[in-house]
């Protein structure tokens, strides 16, 4: 049974100016996201990827077709999707503890068990010795893991992701990816990851998930099938070398596309 389903999901906005023409972000798609994938969405700038994102976490309602988590229709946020945006949106007057443990009040649960969780999210993305920090204290990266850590902690359903590494720089994003990486391969969440970075695309997914230019479109999926636990000397292999000839054509026509 597929955890998430999308079925002829569309969206189109009304125009900016009055009497100007709406804009489809989105053509109708539709993808069944299994329990533990680790789905990657790949495309060019605006081509709905993010929109696609913001439908499934609730953030805007879909002008066509229905989404299911567990066979329940989305029609707003909810606990039950943890999401990650590439700006930080830590709350900068909570510190690391505070932020990672923000879901977990709001559920009401017993201080004692916060503080449990807390602290094992904490481990997981190295920040250790960092609690009492606020994010103005904490380099890009380190926010960052600080979102990824609250998002989990509330143990969501799914894990929602859109451009998280996009603002950090390129050392650093490396090590986002295999920490995140890791974190999959131990706790098998079902992930929904936007990029439009192919290298990072097929390092972190079991498929990807190729959209057309705007409006989008599903216009390929690619299983990636390279082993677990994965090491970042496996973007050299052959393997790796060849989906990611593959999918940069599949992308190059894209994006002359969207520049027409």
């Amino acid at each position: 049974m597929s955890r998430l389903s999308i079925r002829g999901v569309g969206k189109t906005f009304p125009g900016v100016k009055r009497g100007a023409a709406p804009t489809q972000a989105l053509l109708p798609v539709s993808l069944d996201v299994e329990d533990n994938d680790f789905i990657t969405v790949l495309g060019p700038s605006g081509c709905g990827k993010s929109t696609l994102l913001r439908l499934v976490a609730g953030l805007e309602q879909p002008s066509a077709g229905t989404i299911l988590l567990d066979d329940a229709p989305i029609d707003g946020p909810g606990a039950d999707r943890g999401v990650v945006f590439q700006s930080y949106t830590l709350f900068p007057w909570l510190n690391v503890r505070q932020n990672i443990c923000f879901g977990l009040r709001e559920k009401g649960l017993p201080q004692a068990e916060q503080r449990e969780i807390s602290e094992r999210f904490i481990a997981q993305v190295g920040l250790r010795g960092f609690e009492e920090h606020f994010p103005k204290q904490l380099s890009g990266g380190m926010q960052q893991r600080v979102a990824i850590a609250r998002a989990l902690a509330n143990d969501p359903k799914i894990l929602l992701l859109d451009e998280p590494f996009g603002a950090l720089d390129n050392q650093t994003r490396v090590l986002m990816q295999e920490l995140l990486l890791g974190i999959w391969e131990r706790a098998r969440k079902t992930v929904l990851f936007v990029t439009h970075d192919i290298d990072e695309a097929i390092f972190m997914a079991n498929r990807v998930v190729v959209f057309s230019a705007r409006p989008g479109r599903i216009k390929a999926e690619v299983a990636t099938d390279l082993p677990h636990p994965r090491h970042y000397t496996i973007k050299t292999s052959p393997e790796f070398v060849a989906l990611k000839a593959r999918l940069t054509e599949e992308i190059r026509v894209e994006a002359i596309q969207a520049q027409h």
